[in-house]
């Protein structure tokens, strides 16, 4: 589906949708200030014209937000990425150590998101990080390699 949506239109399209969304949740959940709703539709759509705008941009942002990133771009994305989600786990944690302090049964959402962003994580390091090595990796095991120095 991907492949339908030009480049530079999939972050923001995707920023916007989720941002309607959100919108979306709020009015179905109702209540007072039900009226938000329009205003967080609002925000998103102008949110997502403006990354759509910032995408064009002949930049390091822009290219990340057109997905047209290098190497060195993708990397810094990663690296974004990866303190976010250690971010996310340091506040899990004291979110849960201080709901155990105050009122324990309140709390498995604390909980609950730290085990899902530990479990993230730990999958993270199976798929990426060190596991059984290749064939190729072993083809010269038990050989030594000749070095090129002459005594």
């Amino acid at each position: 589906m991907m492949m339908f949506i030009r480049p530079r239109l999939r972050k923001p399209l995707l920023r916007g949708m989720a941002g309607l969304v959100l919108a979306g949740a709020w009015a179905i959940g109702g209540g007072p200030a039900q009226w938000l709703a329009i205003v967080i539709a609002i925000v998103a759509v102008g949110y997502a014209v403006g990354w759509y705008v910032w995408a064009g941009e002949d930049s390091d942002e822009g290219a990340l937000l057109g997905s047209r990133a290098d190497e060195r771009q993708k990397l810094v994305g990663q690296k974004a990425r990866a303190l976010a989600g250690v971010v996310a786990m340091a506040a899990a944690y004291t979110g849960l150590v201080i709901t155990l302090a105050v009122k324990r049964a309140d709390a498995w959402p604390f909980a609950a998101l730290l085990l899902v962003t530990g479990f993230g994580y730990l999958f993270g390091l199976s798929q990426y990080g060190s596991g059984e090595s290749d064939p190729a990796d072993d083809a010269d095991a038990g050989h030594q390699a000749r070095s090129s120095v002459t005594y």
